[in-house]
């Protein structure tokens, strides 16, 4: 695999451009993620995510073909799909089973629409009502009871052949500023945030969750680089201390928490070396020739970017053995909405 293997990567449009084409058939591209720009019709979200797999080489994994649906303000295809509460909703009825029931709907009805990782659930806890970024995306205001629903519809959705990725660690819960605008902080000591914002995470890690994705967030009782570039915190605690296994996605490049502080040639070589493994672009394709350029560059003279490369390698190509293929319809899609009407009107009560 290349260190282009390891990018996940938007574009503009509902057809995928050539050279995102040739760049899946080179192996130089390891997913995409898909947003409201990318998605027409039903036949059209099919057409382009078949597109996408095919251009995978012959034998390989699958590609990941991803999306954020969360539900709420987070929900990328809406109509004709179920249109979803928040999870705040969800989680407000304390009911892992119905948890567990609405991940798999949302599953159920991206899955046969070419999708096979979903950017869900939120892992946040809901401690600062002036959040602007977080806030009524997250389960509830409390870790155990958060995490609970949380890992609960993680489960749903894994049960539909979609895979979950929790987020955003360390912790997103209580900023007071949005990432994709300004670099948040949380001011709050050590102890604190271990026992409420790590919490969730720690149980997701137990229950097996294969993704996790960064806060472009700083924490100064842990370290003053953001959590996507913070050895401590991606190494020293999610790794050797809480035992993570899986993947750890940062989040995306493209957003100014990072874009405007870091040039993107030191925030991939820092969080590749800080324990990142797979890298979100989302829409700029410079900052994604950059990124592969800046790893290809560190690799070729720097022996430890070099063996982290092979371990994030190894680590990606182990998470896209686990991917699905699935069938691609979306008559079938669509027949499950129906079917999914009465969990929509329990949460919107």
């Amino acid at each position: 695999m290349t260190a282009g293997s390891l990018l996940i990567v938007g574009f503009e449009g509902k057809v995928a451009p050539s050279d995102l084409l040739q760049r899946i058939s080179a192996r130089r591209v390891g997913g995409v993620v898909l947003f409201a720009r990318n998605l027409g019709t039903l036949d059209e979200i099919c057409a382009l995510t078949a597109s996408l797999q095919a251009a995978v080489p012959a034998g390989d994994s699958p590609l990941c073909i991803s999306i954020d649906q969360e539900g709420g303000r987070v929900q990328r295809i809406r109509a004709p799909l179920s249109v979803w509460p928040p999870m705040q909703r969800v989680g407000a009825l304390s009911d892992e089973a119905f948890s567990a029931a609405v991940g798999a709907a949302v599953g159920a009805e991206l899955a046969p629409l070419g999708f096979n990782v979903d950017y869900a659930p939120v892992l946040d806890v809901h401690t600062n009502p002036d959040n602007p970024i977080i806030g009524d995306r997250a389960f509830g205001a409390e870790p155990a009871e958060a995490a609970a629903q949380a890992l609960a519809f993680w489960r749903g959705l894994e049960s539909a052949g979609v895979r979950g990725c929790g987020k955003h660690f360390p912790g997103h819960g209580d900023t007071a500023t949005d990432s994709h605008l300004e670099l948040p902080h949380v001011d709050h000591d050590e102890a604190r945030l271990r026992s409420i914002e790590l919490e969730p995470f720690r149980l997701a890690i137990e229950a097996g969750v294969p993704m996790l994705m960064t806060a472009h967030v700083v924490y100064p009782a842990i370290d003053p680089r953001p959590a996507t570039m913070s050895k401590r915190w991606l190494t020293t605690i999610l790794r050797q201390e809480l035992g993570f296994r899986g993947v750890v996605v940062s989040d995306d490049l493209d957003m100014k928490a990072v874009a405007d502080r870091f040039p993107v040639d030191e925030t991939v070589v820092e969080s590749l070396l800080a324990g990142c493994d797979s890298f979100l672009a989302c829409r700029d394709p410079e900052i994604q020739r950059r990124a592969e350029a800046a790893l290809d560059a560190a690799a070729a003279e720097n022996s430890s970017v070099r063996q982290r490369l092979v371990e994030s390698c190894e680590r990606v190509r182990a998470f896209r053995a686990t991917l699905a293929r699935p069938a691609i319809a979306w008559a079938s899609a669509l027949a499950h909405v129906s079917r999914h009407s009465a969990l929509v009107a329990r949460v919107r009560g």
